[in-house]
This record gives C-alpha cells, structure tokens and sequence, in this order.
C-alpha cells in the first residue's frame, strides 16, 4: 500500500512540473500547416557563423557556468523521408520557417559532400534556399559555434541526413539532452532499396516520420523509389535529374531490367572490340 501512494505522490509530481508551473517550460512545436506562405514569416533567424564565433569567445572569457544548465523539457526529433524529388528539403525549409515564425532561432546543417549548390545554402531543385553550416560530420557543430551560440539555438534542422554517420548520437545528445528540436530529411533508402546510412536508425527516437512521394517519370503515378540511371555502382553517388528519376514500383522493377540487359549488351560490345585488336 506504501508503495502504490509513493507512485501516486511520483505521478503527481510529474504532472506539476509539466502544466506550465515553471516558467522555463518550452512549449511543444505547432503543427505544420499542409500549405504554407513561407514569405508571411518574415526572415528566418539563422545562427551566424560571425555569431557564434563572437559567443565562443565569451563563452571562453569564462562568462559561462561551472555547471551546464540541463533543459527544462525534452526536445523533440521530426524525420521526414522520401525518394529523390519528393519534397524533403522542401518540407525541411517549411517546418523551419515555422519554428522562426514562433521567435525560435534556427540553425540548418547540411552534409560538406553535397556541393551541388554550394556548401553555404541549403537548396530545394526548384531554388529556394536558406543559409546553412556544410559539416562532414554532426558532432562537429557544437564547437563550430561555441558553447553559448549552441545553447541558444531551439531548432536544428539537418538535410540530406543519410550522409552523416553520426545522425543517431547526435540527435540522441540534442533532443534528450539538450532540449533541441530535430528535424530530419534523408533518404531511407538507396538506388538498390537497401537502408542509406543512419536515417532509419533513428526511426525509434522520432516523434513523428513522414514518408513523402514523388511522381514516376514514366507513368505519373505515385513514386516511392529512386531510379539510377547510370551504370555506377557506388551506393554515394551525388547528382541530381541527370542521375536519378522517381518511380513506382512496377517501373522500378521494369527500369531494373532494363538496366542489367543495357549493361550485357555494352559488357558484349565491349568484348567484341578488345577480341577485334587482338
């Protein structure tokens, strides 16, 4: 009996710390509306990198506590996936735009890999573009921007996510312990439909997964896989439409023939002409 009314005093505990008692509480993320007018929020307030050297080195002076201040309330991680030309940057720059809207400051990180665009901005394929930090890998942006600067960042948002093998710790680390929210846009999977990198490791960490579709170039139905047109066989293979193309299912399985018969003939001519020098 003792131990059901300790429980009951936890419990009740629990929910006092959680109603708001506490000034300090961060209120969940609103959610995204399904169209958005991305210019009715103004600019979005990225951190600099001007910025967050400045806040380095007075965090260096020794203006900040012995003691690192734990958050007040879990963050949260969003993951959004997809095949190629699904939206997912698209929808990454909206649900950020959001969170600026609400007076959060946003931080984007992109992987140094992909420089289709510059390594400066993170880029839709239709153009739009916001500021982002190009890093080879995630647990490098802390002290990228210096302890202070961190700490004052509410969203971090990450694209093309299957390109850094330390997505799972590094979301782990900011949500859980640092207060952060995540959100997420990645391949799920590659060219073969094999798992890409760590994107669907931290499917069990999410708070919420959406799974974006394109439209098949072929037959303009729903597309949920990637096409690689090229012969190459390395899984990180960075291109764009001169690549890759969306596909449903049954041209993917179509395209895949066509691809290995493609392969044979050119492996045969190929063959007939060194035999012919010969």
């Amino acid at each position: 009996m003792s131990s059901i009314c300790a429980m009951r005093s936890l419990l009740a505990a629990s929910t006092f710390l959680r109603s708001g008692a506490s000034p300090l509480l961060r209120p969940l993320s609103r959610p995204l509306p399904s169209r958005l007018n991305l210019s009715r929020f103004g600019p979005v307030r990225p951190v600099s990198a001007a910025a967050a050297a400045a806040a380095a080195d007075k965090s260096r002076g020794g203006g900040g506590s012995a003691m690192e201040a734990q958050p007040s309330y879990p963050g949260e991680i969003h993951v959004i996936v997809g095949p190629m030309f699904a939206g997912k940057t698209t929808a990454l720059l909206r649900r950020v735009q959001v969170e600026a809207g609400t007076g959060r400051n946003v931080a984007l990180i992109k992987s140094d890999k992909d420089n289709r665009y510059g390594l400066d901005s993170v880029v839709t394929h239709d153009g739009t573009k916001m500021p982002c930090w190009a890093l080879p890998e995630l647990s490098s942006f802390q002290d990228k921007l210096g302890t202070e600067a961190y700490d004052k960042v509410d969203v971090i948002g990450i694209d093309e996510a299957q390109f850094f093998d330390d997505l799972h710790d590094f979301c782990c680390k900011a949500a859980d312990c640092d207060g952060k929210i995540v959100v997420v846009a990645g391949l799920d999977g590659d060219y073969k439909r094999n798992k890409f990198g760590s994107v669907l490791d931290i499917i069990p960490l999410a708070d919420s997964v959406t799974k974006l579709t394109a439209r098949c170039e072929l037959c303009g139905r729903r597309a949920f896989f990637t096409l690689r047109k090229t012969r190459e066989t390395k899984t990180e293979l960075i291109g764009g439409a001169d690549v890759y193309m969306p596909v449903c299912r049954q041209h993917y399985l179509d395209g895949q023939i066509v691809i290995e018969a493609t392969r044979i003939v050119l492996d045969l001519e190929k063959s007939k002409v060194i035999h012919a020098f010969k």
